[in-house]
């Protein structure tokens, strides 16, 4: 997305600068407008700084180190620290590169009199809107320390969702890719040597040997050509995911995918929920709130709905009535937003929806990872059942003839 940068003029006159992530120019002026500022100047930004080019390449700043910045910053905060000081501070305990330059370039910024969150919105490689909004809310309410908790407490949250799911499918994936591993080997040098005698016999082999020895002679031979379609095939997605139908196809099929649909489902879910609970809570409005999740769900399918629900919410309607139409959206979610809405609490609401589905999530995964390690062995005895009656019961026939 385009990054803009502005130059404008609060309510006390004074002259401010910044920059904002927007599709278009009229939705940047919109957004700066909403930051109750007067443009004076805006243009969009060329090229990315070298700097904010080697930390989206070469040194991306985790989720934990914005946990961890976030926490020391709220603490020192409370404290009663500038926020000056408590920056510099951060910049020596900061252990990634990239983000200690930044931190450092935010600190000289705030030095020199901008808004923390108008400083960080120069970074969006590190931080996003959602986050880059809950400082602004912050700052606004004078509860910057409590923002900066709530922050750390939410990113930690994910992070910790996110590690569950890694953590569980280490093993299965370990075990798949040793047992291709082990498969590739054992058909481009092991077989061979094997099938071989059993050509040179002159016997006649069955059907499940001849088509061994055909894919062993295919993986030795034209390797180049397994090589060559597997780098298309990640080129073409790769290109087809950055066009706007390609896009909407993949985000569809990930929510239609067998087993891990629902996965996908779930997860995009708790951080719709996650997300807009945080953003309500701090007081900023649900048509603001809607289009900042908007950006952070993470699935162009969802995103759609999304706006077409800030359509529908400009023109008077309930915030469920594009959502309960969607067979992507579940019956209980559209029945909860609408308790939520009519009740004032939509904040609330949504936050339990987030642990429910967060919980749901881990619950899938955790099947899965369970259904799985009998699928592997189930492909161990294929293999093995494939290699004695393709090899070993020819050579044990062969070897009796004798």
């Amino acid at each position: 997305m385009p990054i803009f940068e502005y130059k404008a003029r609060d309510k006390t006159g004074q002259t401010t600068t910044g920059t904002v992530e927007a599709p278009s120019e009229d939705v940047a002026q919109e957004l700066i407008k909403d930051q109750d500022l007067i443009l004076i100047g805006l243009s969009e930004r060329s090229k990315p700084t070298f700097l904010q080019a080697s930390i989206g390449i070469f040194n991306r700043v985790s989720t934990r180190d914005l946990v961890i910045f976030s926490r020391q910053l709220a603490t020192m905060i409370s404290a009663t620290v500038p926020i000056t000081k408590a920056l510099r501070i951060l910049v020596k305990q900061t252990e990634n590169i990239s983000f200690k330059i930044v931190i450092s370039e935010i600190a000289d910024e705030v030095d020199g009199g901008a808004k923390l969150s108008n400083s960080m919105s120069r970074y969006p490689q590190v931080f996003s809107q959602f986050f880059i909004h809950m400082i602004r809310s912050g700052e606004t309410s004078g509860k910057l320390d409590e923002i900066l908790n709530y922050l750390a407490e939410q990113t930690e949250k994910d992070y910790d969702l996110l590690n569950k799911i890694r953590s569980a499918s280490i093993y299965p994936v370990v075990i798949l890719l040793g047992l291709l591993g082990v498969g590739i080997i054992s058909i481009v040098f092991v077989i061979p040597q094997l099938t071989s005698v059993l050509v040179e016999s002159g016997a006649e082999l069955p059907g499940s040997t001849r088509a061994l020895i055909a894919v062993s002679d295919f993986l030795v031979n034209q390797w180049w050509l397994i090589l060559v379609v597997l780098v298309g095939v990640v080129v073409f997605f790769r290109y087809y995911n950055r066009t706007p139908v390609g896009r909407v196809q993949i985000d569809q099929f990930k929510l239609r995918a067998p087993i891990l649909g629902k996965i996908f489902k779930k997860i995009y879910l708790t951080r719709f929920s996650r997300s807009l609970a945080n953003l309500l809570a701090s007081g900023i409005p649900l048509v603001r709130a809607l289009s900042i999740v908007s950006d952070v769900v993470g699935n162009k399918v969802y995103q759609n709905l999304i706006e077409r629900t800030i359509k529908e919410i400009e023109d008077g309607n309930p915030i469920s009535t594009i959502f309960i139409k969607s067979k992507d959206v579940p019956t209980m979610l559209t029945q909860m937003l609408n308790i939520g809405e009519q009740t004032g609490r939509l904040d609330y609401i949504l936050d339990k929806i987030a642990d429910f589905y967060a919980k749901e999530v881990e619950t899938a995964v955790h099947n899965l990872v369970t259904l799985i390690e009998p699928l592997v062995m189930i492909m161990m005895g294929v293999a093995v059942g494939v290699l004695v009656s393709a090899i070993l019961m020819p050579m044990y026939n062969l070897s009796s003839a004798f």
